[in-house]
């Protein structure tokens, strides 16, 4: 936090104590504050020409049409329905399309904080993102919304009937595509962290078993449904990407102690690294560690007692 600090003050080159006025600070976030209100407002109206000219609705109409029939349109219970959910699907639209310049800003303010090779790190994680967000919501559209649609519809079918509302569908097929996305971030969350220093391999592994219940209980949340549809569409991808994160952190942390050990030119002593299992990548934050200062050293004692019997 300290470092942290420091930073965001560093911004004046010819300040020796790397401070900054404090009203220059807060000038400073209010561009980025503009500048992003900005994107929104340019990303809202992109996405109300979307809505309009290049039928969104009818894309986010498709799941449910593949469930109940192709001729199938859901009600609208007021005369402005239609108009007002069209605003609210063009503003979920320019949040995704103002992500890029929202994280450049604020990568802007944070940037001075940041040492050179942390910005290296840091940066093709951002494009990383994005992938992972639209893999997330692709394999939502394509694989978990029809079956969450059709378990939902097969369920109580014999005592009711299936006539949706507009609002009610929408909400709930938005709600999933963007849940689903945003948990295929968590690789890029533990990358980031661990090029802060703030999380480590062993930790991570330590927490698998955590990681597998609170897998289930969010994929309960996400996509309520039959037990088969949750461990195998929602709770397998969590945990695998929870695996792919700790892989990242190995990466990184393997690069960092690469790094801290040139100058020396020592490299981590063998027997201070465990043999790697197949879910064990090995925990770099841990070599070369100096041994405990409390342990004899077996060859020293061997030596001295050859000088006292000379």
């Amino acid at each position: 936090m300290k470092r942290l600090r420091e930073g965001l003050l560093a911004r004046v080159k010819d300040n020796p104590k790397a401070e900054m006025p404090f009203l220059d600070h807060l000038e400073e976030l209010r561009w980025r504050i503009l500048w992003s209100l900005l994107a929104l407002v340019l990303g809202f109206a992109a996405g109300f020409f979307l809505v309009i000219y290049f039928d969104a609705m009818a894309i986010l109409l498709a799941p449910g049409r593949g469930v109940l029939g192709e001729d199938w349109l859901p009600q609208a219970l007021a005369p402005n329905e239609n108009f007002f959910f069209a605003l609210k699907v063009a503003i979920v639209i320019s949040i995704v399309l103002a992500s890029p310049t929202l994280v450049y800003q604020a990568w802007r303010f944070l940037s001075p904080a940041l040492e050179k090779r942390e910005k290296r790190a840091i940066v093709p994680s951002l494009y990383l993102g994005l992938v992972l967000f639209i893999a997330g919501v692709a394999m939502a559209y394509f694989i978990v919304l029809p079956f969450y649609l059709d378990f939902m519809v097969t369920f109580g079918s014999d005592y009711m009937t299936q006539d949706w509302t507009a609002n009610h569908y929408f909400s709930e097929v938005i709600k999933l595509l963007l849940a689903i996305g945003l948990v295929f971030e968590l690789p890029v969350v533990i990358l980031v962290l661990s090029v802060l220093g703030i999380v480590t391999p062993r930790f991570l592994r330590t927490k698998r078993r955590h990681a597998i219940v609170a897998s289930t209980i969010l994929a309960a949340l996400i996509s309520p449904g039959d037990a088969i549809t949750i461990t195998i569409f929602m709770v397998a991808p969590i945990f695998l990407l929870y695996e792919f994160s700790i892989f990242l952190s190995v990466l990184v942390w393997r690069k960092r102690y690469a790094r801290d050990a040139e100058p020396s030119g020592t490299t981590a002593p063998e027997d201070t690294v465990a043999a790697p299992t197949p879910y064990d990548h090995g925990d770099p934050a841990r070599q070369g560690e100096p041994p405990d200062p409390a342990t004899p050293d077996p060859d020293a004692s061997e030596a001295h007692d050859a000088d006292g019997e000379e």
